[in-house]
């Protein structure tokens, strides 16, 4: 139970700064913008559930995956690091007006489409970006190797910690709405741009890191 604890502690501690979901849920918020209690409900289980999903693949097949295709994580990097700068910049140069309206209305919102945006854009990049694949892989690589039952614990470790941070996920998007509730639509939108811009400064950064990685791998 100490392999199962340890690898706990280890994803759980690398994966919640990425993951960050307060900061999330205000990004999620953005995208969203007002819409019924109900639909922030549906969605937050939604995503929850997706994010498990997701991350518990990455750890099973994600190197496998990326050898198969020739796919280094250092290009994983940079693709997912571009895919994140572009969102930020769109949110930060978004309309205030999804967020905020006339008190006691409800602005227009497709909610088709963002039944259809679950997994990308709401899962990915939003909730697990390039980040969380590069940890779940490099977790998996060193979780695995062992004999078969420190393996499996191992395993349940990271599964346990990937399902807490999923839930944390979940409360966080389902009451996004409520955090800023006793916010005015000013501050809010200030503090969604903050959030839009510190995800944009978050895509540049992980792009660099997988460009200098490729740039010192050719230096050699």
């Amino acid at each position: 139970m100490l392999i199962a604890l340890k690898y706990f502690a280890l994803a759980f501690s690398a994966l919640l700064p990425l993951i960050n979901p307060l900061g999330s849920a205000l990004v999620f918020l953005g995208l969203v913008g007002v819409a019924p209690t109900e639909v922030y409900r549906r969605l937050a289980r939604k995503i929850a559930f997706s994010t498990t999903l997701f991350l518990l693949v990455v750890e099973l097949v994600g190197a496998g995956l990326f050898n198969f295709f020739g796919i280094s994580l250092p290009v994983v990097q940079v693709s997912g690091g571009f895919v994140l700068a572009a969102m930020g910049f769109g949110l930060l140069n978004e309309k205030g007006s999804n967020l905020t309206g006339e008190k006691g209305t409800v602005a227009p919102v497709n909610f088709q489409s963002l039944e259809e945006s679950i997994f990308y854009p709401f899962t990915f990049p939003v909730t697990a970006g390039p980040g969380c694949i590069v940890v779940m892989v490099t977790l998996s690589a060193h979780a695995s190797g062992k004999s078969v039952l420190n393996n499996i614990l191992a395993h349940l470790g990271i599964l346990l910690a990937v399902v807490v941070l999923s839930f944390t996920v979940l409360i966080s998007y389902r009451y996004a709405p409520k955090i800023t509730q006793k916010i005015s639509p000013q501050t809010v939108q200030g503090i969604v741009r903050v959030v839009a811009f510190i995800l944009l400064c978050i895509g540049v950064q992980i792009a660099w890191n997988g460009a200098r990685a490729l740039i010192q791998s050719l230096a050699k």
